[in-house]
């Protein structure tokens, strides 16, 4: 399945190294990863899916595929800034939120409109969203997408 995950542009080296793990998990699981296709926990986590041996997709904010961070197989330029967050989330599966702030919540709102399970590894607390579960490791998030997929 493709999985989109979401998170800042910049982020903590601690939320960037629970981001390569879930890439790295994602791609040995057979997933593709999906994600805003610039810095942070972005390239954070498609540097563990390509370590994994997986496909990354980036669905960028601007009009230059060139923008994307070297880890991304397959960019997508939009010019739609912020409003591509709606993409990012349409176009996988499943989300897994990883720290973030304002525009990661805006990917966890479109996930709950787009009925996708999401799972929160360190990122807001969303209590009573239905489909969203806080996980505590990469390997939680990983499971839970899995288990609660949606076709």
């Amino acid at each position: 399945m493709r999985v989109s995950v979401i998170g800042g542009g910049s982020a903590a080296e601690h939320a960037e190294e629970r981001a390569v793990e879930v890439g790295r998990r994602l791609a040995q699981r057979g997933h593709t990863v999906v994600c805003g296709g610039l810095g942070g926990v972005m390239e954070a986590v498609c540097r563990g899916a390509k370590e994994g041996g997986g496909t990354t997709i980036g669905i960028l904010p601007g009009e230059h595929r060139t923008d994307a961070n070297e880890y991304i197989d397959v960019p997508i330029a939009t010019g739609l800034r912020h409003a591509r967050n709606a993409l990012v989330v349409m176009n996988g599966d499943a989300v897994i939120a990883i720290d973030g702030a304002g525009g990661t919540l805006s990917e966890i709102g479109f996930g709950h409109v787009f009925d996708r399970p999401i799972a929160g590894l360190e990122t807001h607390d969303i209590d009573g969203l239905d489909g969203f579960q806080s996980c505590s490791t990469p390997e939680e998030a990983v499971a839970y997408v899995e288990q609660e997929r949606r076709e």
